[in-house]
């Protein structure tokens, strides 16, 4: 069977995508730096699926570490997802996130290329989308240049990934435009372990809920929506982990770049999403509304269809059960993998 590098396996998505490729018969070895991530998860990985995988400790942005992984294992395909992705903190610290994630990205195609490796799933971000674009969001729609630094970093890996494939008839890239991931394993074993205050409104909720945090800050209260606050596209990150092998499979069988929004094609509030919480856990969570954050937009959702026809992917999961999931996880794991 093929062997799939992951670039930031360990990771909160990329620890979900190895479970679908182990179970689907892949080899998975996974590459990364554990900055922003725990090797448990990884342990964890095994012992769900009963398989194991190779896992490699380095940085994408060393040459030597990624040329002595493709060297020592018969590659053939690598899915990307390293790199740093607190919004705040790419404001913060620009330079950072240009290396890690802009040049870890040159460094690694270069890599491939070397190891004449030519198929790569991408993990990029709705965040792409210019600010203009009226929900729901397709794929050809015009792209932005984002607000924050991180989206912008995403942005133009993507444009570096297309001008790469149009280059060279090798490559076969997808560019997985991902919406509000959430949720976790059905098991409670792995699930999202943000370092420091989370930037995403799942794991507030959730550390709230268990006694991390106090209240839930809810940014803005007065847009054109139907309470007033954001909405978004959240999707289960197992249905996102399943898109990822959709994509992959795709890739295998076909050449060039295309980009595939992935997201079920609803929009919840914030407010939706706290009460349903709530409801289906039986968890009071105590919030605040405070002042809109720079570069949010009212509504944000996916138009995914180009991805249901093309990679045969289809969302299994509702809100509720990214909610129950989210807590499921939490619960059992009150300070993550610590």
């Amino acid at each position: 069977m093929a062997k799939i590098l992951v670039t930031g396996g360990a990771g909160y998505i990329g620890s979900h995508t190895c479970i679908e490729l182990l179970d689907a018969g892949y080899e998975v070895i996974v590459f990364d730096n554990l900055s922003n991530s725990s090797e448990e998860s990884l342990n964890r990985v095994q012992d769900i699926t009963q398989k194991s995988l190779t896992f490699v400790q380095g940085d994408i942005r060393n040459a030597d570490e990624l040329d002595r992984v493709f060297e020592n294992h018969s590659i053939d395909a690598v899915i990307h997802f390293a790199g740093l992705k607190a919004v705040g903190e790419s404001q913060e610290k620009p330079l950072i996130y240009f290396d890690n994630n802009i040049a870890g990205s040159i460094q690694l195609v270069k890599s491939m290329a070397k190891a004449k490796v030519y198929t790569l799933v991408f993990s990029s971000s709705a965040a792409i989308y210019d600010e203009d674009n009226i929900s729901p969001l397709n794929e050809q729609m015009p792209t932005g240049i984002p607000s924050n630094n991180y989206g912008y970093t995403k942005l133009i890996v993507e444009q570096l990934l297309q001008k790469l494939s149009a280059s060279n008839p090798e490559w076969s890239i997808a560019l997985l435009r991902y919406f509000n991931p959430v949720g976790a394993h059905k098991s409670g074993r792995i699930g999202e372990d943000p370092q420091g205050i989370p930037n995403n409104l799942m794991p507030y909720v959730t550390q709230v809920a268990v006694g991390r945090r106090e209240k839930l800050s809810i940014y803005g209260n007065d847009y054109d929506t139907v309470d007033g606050t954001g909405v978004r596209d959240y999707i289960h990150v197992v249905d996102l982990a399943n898109a990822h092998l959709c994509a992959l499979n795709n890739r295998l069988q076909s050449k060039g770049c295309r980009a595939w929004n992935i997201g079920t094609g609803n929009g919840s509030s914030v407010l939706q999403v706290k009460d349903t919480f709530e409801q289906v856990n039986g968890i009071p969570v105590a919030f605040e509304f405070v002042a809109r954050r720079a570069g949010d937009v009212a509504t944000s959702f996916a138009d995914n269809s180009r991805a249901v026809a093309e990679l045969g992917w289809q969302p299994q999961y509702g809100l509720e059960d990214m909610l129950k999931d989210s807590w499921n996880w939490q619960k059992q794991n009150p300070n993550g993998y610590n």
